[in-house]
């Protein structure tokens, strides 16, 4: 089973979280997403974010349907800073074997990954799973800089880059969605609409309990 890890602080969800795992589970063949939101991201100001139950349920309403998309609250359960490489201990530790474990994460994530808890180990355990902004098919900006294939130890083979682990760094071109969630919340603070910015389900949902 391929199983893809997808973590944020969805803060809130919206279609282009949405769209980037549904193209990222089709281009690697992924059995199943999960979304992991995020008790207190390491990398955000706390005093932004809706509490962890609200965020949770907002990606339920929003992954219903989709019979690849799966939420979990492990992260929400265990409270604390939330770390990518304690999420992948416990995958690793509970999922069915075999199982091929793929942690999904933005570029501007991949460009800080170095200042993450143990980026050496998470690099060791599990493959990496890039998706990438494309607005026009004519950009040719490099997706990743040398220097951190350096670092982690990755070699280019083919379409996709392997760690001396035999793990992998694949990068995945998604459609390009100019949303945000920050401007998602502005928007609420300036009591304009945010509908069809993210699922009807999710709106209703904010409404009703006054979120942001």
């Amino acid at each position: 089973m391929r199983v893809g890890l997808f973590g944020g602080s969805f803060n809130p969800i919206h279609f282009g979280h949405l769209r980037a795992a549904e193209e990222v589970r089709e281009a690697l063949s992924l059995d199943l997403v999960y979304f992991v939101p995020a008790a207190s991201p390491p990398h955000k100001v706390e005093g932004e974010l809706a509490p962890g139950e609200h965020r949770l349920q907002m990606v339920r309403l929003a992954t219903k349907g989709n019979r690849h998309f799966m939420t979990s609250d492990v992260e929400i359960r265990r409270t604390g800073r939330s770390y990518s490489i304690e999420t992948i201990r416990h995958y690793l530790a509970t999922l069915r074997q075999p199982a091929t474990l793929f942690l999904m994460m933005g570029a501007d994530q991949f460009a800080e990954l170095e200042t993450w808890k143990d980026p050496d180990e998470l690099t060791r355990l599990c493959n990496i799973a890039v998706h990438t902004r494309l607005m026009t098919r004519e950009q040719t900006q490099p997706r990743v800089s040398f220097a951190a294939l350096k670092r982690f130890g990755y070699t280019q083979k083919e379409d996709h880059y392997v760690h001396p682990s035999g793990q992998t760094l694949s990068f995945v071109d998604t459609t390009f969605f100019p949303i945000s969630a920050t401007e998602i919340r502005r928007k609420l603070q300036r009591h304009e609409s945010i509908n069809y910015l993210l699922p009807g389900d999710v709106v209703d949902y904010i409404q009703r309990h006054a979120l942001y």
